[in-house]
């Protein structure tokens, strides 16, 4: 497939998704995460991309979050998160409980099979603590092998893929069972919309003269910080480069959401969020389900699927205990095992941008503190286990 012709889809077919779940009630329920993530695996492996692809799509998912991230914070009501700020930082303690303790578990399982597993260990905790950028300096500061690290990543790629469907379809309903439902600061006509075009999920009137021009002027300024951040973020170490992108968006975005003018422009989120759905269908693509079953390492694809949904069975047990509400577990869960980019998705997914502030937050938090915690964690196992 022609480069060019692949970045026309990545851009177009969202496109199509938004109208068709506007169109049909059933495809609606679906929701066009799961369908942008389903419709981005059937293309990584089934058709045959050109060699560049790769490249190309590690290029288009880094900017088109981070282009979104500016767009869903304009938005944001700061004065009404700021009341959900102490819930979500002992949610993510308790997350952050669950994975040093399952990843225990899981070294003690495989350990007698897999020499690597301290650092499989460590490299857990850091990377679902924080993100790949942990993943990434753990890897180096442990010495760890080429293919233990590739293996570990191909499998933690797909099977956080599964993870997120889960998310987006009947973890809210589910969790909703033993969990208290998330209480909304801000009024049920902010959050849902009282009317069709206060709907977080619509895009009715976006191209209209009374909505475009404002959002092109919203757009420019996301480019704005964008390119500030990219700038600030070379001041730093390669290993903490992305961390300080994030940060340093997040932080601008969240202080443009104070500007009443900047406030007020229609649409930003819905903007934000179309841009997340090209994440979606990006990395959708990216997943190669092909290394997943043609060479099997049973002990790291055991591993990770193990600490994935091992440690957010535990977070949610945990998190009943302390009555911390379904959203807000989802959310910061979300953070710490795939990293800040993913929580607009699951909080659209959720109807529920409140949460998004709350998720980045803890996420942030988690990439300051994955690496000490991951190796740590992995000379811990390797001194007295």
């Amino acid at each position: 497939m022609n480069p060019v012709v692949l970045v026309s889809f990545y851009f177009l077919f969202p496109v199509l998704v938004i109208y068709l779940c506007y169109r049909f009630p059933l495809i609606n329920k679906i929701g066009a995460v799961i369908l942008c993530y389903l419709a981005g695996m059937l293309l990584g492996n089934f058709l045959s991309l050109p060699p560049a692809a790769a490249e190309l799509q590690d290029l288009l998912s880094s900017a088109v979050v981070a282009l979104a991230l500016p767009l869903l914070l304009f938005s944001m009501d700061v004065k009404a998160w700021t009341r959900l700020a102490g819930k979500a930082t002992l949610c993510m303690l308790l997350g952050t409980i669950s994975i040093l303790v399952v990843a225990f578990g899981g070294y003690m399982i495989i350990s007698d099979k897999a020499p690597y597993a301290w650092q499989l260990g460590g490299m857990a905790v850091g990377l679902y603590t924080g993100g790949t950028p942990n993943l990434a300096a753990i890897k180096t500061a442990l010495h760890v092998s080429s293919d233990v690290y590739i293996t570990m990543h191909t499998y933690d790629t797909v099977i956080s893929l599964i993870y997120i469907l889960f998310l987006c379809s009947v973890a809210q309903r589910l969790f909703g069972l033993i969990l208290p439902k998330f209480e909304s600061k801000c009024g049920a006509a902010v959050l849902e919309g009282s009317a069709e075009d206060e709907a977080i999920d619509s895009y009715k009137g976006i191209f209209s003269r009374k909505i475009l021009p404002p959002l092109l002027g919203a757009f420019a300024l996301a480019l704005l910080i964008l390119g500030g951040s990219l700038a600030l973020s070379e001041l730093f170490p390669e290993e903490y480069s992305t961390a300080v992108t994030i940060l340093t968006i997040t932080t601008l975005g969240i202080a443009c959401s104070f500007i009443p003018q900047i406030r007020r422009i229609k649409k930003t989120f819905q903007a934000g969020m179309y841009l997340i759905y090209v994440f979606c269908l990006v990395v959708g693509s990216m997943a190669n389900l092909k290394e997943l079953f043609t060479r099997v390492n049973w002990q790291i694809l055991s591993f990770v699927t193990f600490c994935i949904f091992g440690s957010l069975l535990l977070h949610v047990l945990l998190s009943r205990i302390f009555k911390i509400d379904t959203d807000t577990v989802i959310i910061t869960s979300t953070s710490a095992i795939c990293s800040p980019p993913f929580v607009p998705v699951v909080a659209n997914a959720l109807k529920n941008k409140e949460i998004i502030l709350s998720g980045l937050y803890t996420g942030i938090i988690g990439y300051a503190i994955g690496n000490y915690l991951g190796i740590s964690f992995s000379y811990l196992l390797k001194s007295f286990f």
